[in-house]
């Protein structure tokens, strides 16, 4: 993606949807612009691999852009401005840059830790060093990291994860799972091991259904590492048809494909309604931000968005 290109993803506005029966549209709406106890803002990233430092100025693609320094000055002065806000990532945390090569992921969760991060999933390249790799590391993550597809029971990272978490911002109860791409094929046997893959699209709609039901959550969300789309292979499992076979899911928050996409899209479910799919591309260009506003009666009426981009106008 060549910075045009890139330019064009960025922005804000409102999705003119319907995410249920009595949605009011957002254009007009003047409460969109105050910060209240009845919104929620959801800020995410995926697929960071390993950038910790800004591209270089003389790189062609995205010159000077990215960096966590940026993203947790930006992360900071939202919540100052917010008082409901959720920080997630999509996985591929490891992988990209000598910082994985020397530390091994060490350094990426210190500094994700300090961002406040409130939960990850994994995607493939986190198991890059192997199951022992993660768990050596994994005490300097500061949050969950959540894998509902992943069956770790037979090997030693049974424990080190949560198969959904909810969180509970001023009354909003927010469900999250999380689900990750086949393994098999796609990473060695010796780096995952005895890991069992579980059918996303199952466990989906398990997780869902009981973080509605069950758990009483205002709000579900998937953290998806199983990629976006596959236009030369339509049949594979992606976050589109993960939307459409499953129900009970609000916002499906991607990783794997490195999509960026320019707003998030809204697909229908299998029972008619629609679902939300985001995606920012990789490396920790963009900050993903969506706002939900809630009526008395925890019902989402409004959806905002801005995909915030990471450059050196961001002052640290």
């Amino acid at each position: 993606m060549n910075r045009k290109q890139f330019l064009k993803t960025l922005g804000g506005g409102t999705l003119a949807m319907t995410l249920a029966p009595n949605l009011l549209l957002a254009e007009n709406f003047p409460a969109l612009n105050v910060a209240s106890e009845n919104q929620l803002t959801i800020l995410h990233t995926n697929d960071q691999h390993s950038r910790i430092e800004p591209f270089d100025s003389s790189y062609t693609k995205n010159p000077n852009q990215g960096g966590f320094a940026r993203r947790a000055a930006l992360i900071q002065k939202i919540r100052s401005q917010e008082s409901n806000v959720l920080l997630l990532d999509s996985g591929d945390t490891f992988q990209g840059t000598p910082y994985f090569n020397f530390f091994g992921g060490e350094l990426e969760f210190k500094l994700m830790s300090m961002m406040g991060y409130d939960a990850s999933t994994m995607g493939n390249h986190d198991f890059d060093n192997g199951l022992q790799g993660f768990k050596k590391v994994r005490p300097n993550a500061k949050f969950p990291f959540i894998c509902s597809n992943y069956d770790f029971k037979n090997t030693i990272l049974d424990g080190e994860t949560e198969k959904y978490k909810i969180f509970n911002k001023n009354g909003i109860k927010v469900g999250i799972f999380g689900v990750g791409i086949q393994l098999a094929g796609l990473v060695g046997k010796k780096d995952y091991g005895e890991t069992e893959f579980l059918d996303p699209i199952e466990t989906a709609q398990h997780y869902a259904d009981f973080l509605r039901k069950e758990k009483k959550c205002d709000m579900v969300i998937c953290l998806s590492h199983i990629g976006y789309d596959y236009k030369d292979d339509p049949k594979k499992v992606s976050d589109k048809i993960l939307a459409a076979n499953t129900d009970g899911i609000d916002l499906i928050l991607g990783g794997h494909t490195h999509t960026f996409l320019p707003e998030p899209q809204s697909f229908l479910n299998r029972s008619g309604k629609n679902v939300l799919v985001n995606q920012v591309g990789w490396a920790g260009l963009l900050l993903g931000k969506i706002t939900f506003y809630f009526d008395k009666n925890k019902k989402v009426k409004n959806v905002s968005w801005n995909n915030q981009v990471i450059d050196d106008r961001i002052l640290v």
